[in-house]
């Protein structure tokens, strides 16, 4: 897993946790996350940016899950935010296939496209098209809208927006449901337990599906 430490890896995490029947589970990130003590829970501080400091960790696994994203893309370069949510995922995915990964979950965004006018979406987009050609047996993308936190990370718009879009709820109806915002927490169990439900070779997962595997 890489991503670990960020809102939705953190309860993915916590839902990986939970269960009784995974064999091990590799944390890959740039620091250690504290207070895990459980034995089949291995740990390792990488570089993102480099693939090589972390293909050795990647073998015997048959599921790889990256929450990996800048929080607020708009606080930085584009050629930071493309390093980052782009060519390390990138490169995570394809050291991954190397490996003989057979399923790789990628948390992404509503709307993207690699013709989208949108650089964020965009570029999300070509990062969704690079990963289709590696060919990997299943290819999980998850597309939430706004995801809703307990508490505001990043400033007082993101305040403002945890208390609006809720309300928005009853406008997104129809095709819009996918606009609807999604709770952290059931969007990291989604991610968790999809991976023992059947899938198609490559899947789109919005705000319905993230409701109905969670359950």
């Amino acid at each position: 897993m890489l991503g670990a430490s960020g809102a939705v890896g953190t309860e993915s995490l916590k839902t990986l946790l939970q269960l009784h029947d995974i064999q091990q589970l590799t944390l890959l990130g740039r620091k250690p996350i504290s207070d895990i003590n459980v034995d089949y829970v291995k740990q390792h501080k990488i570089d993102i940016s480099d693939s090589s400091s972390y293909q050795q960790y990647l073998q015997n696994y048959t599921t790889a899950i990256c929450t990996l994203g800048v929080g607020e893309p708009s606080k930085i370069s584009k050629e930071e935010f493309v390093r980052i949510d782009k060519i390390a995922v990138i490169d995570f995915a394809t050291a991954c296939k190397k490996a003989g990964v057979k399923h790789f979950e990628l948390l992404a965004s509503v709307d993207i496209s690699p013709k989208s006018k949108s650089f964020y979406l965009r570029t999300k987009g070509e990062l969704v098209e690079e990963l289709k050609a590696l060919n990997f047996e299943r290819l999980s993308i998850f597309q939430p809208s706004m995801i809703l936190t307990p508490t505001n990370r990043y400033g007082i718009a993101q305040a403002i927006t945890l208390k609006l879009w809720p309300l928005l709820k009853p406008l997104f109806m129809g095709s819009l449901r996918k606009y609807r915002g999604i709770s952290v927490n059931i969007l990291g169990q989604a991610m968790v337990k999809n991976i023992f439900k059947a899938g198609e070779a490559y899947e789109i997962l919005q705000w319905d599906e993230f409701n109905s595997i969670a359950k």
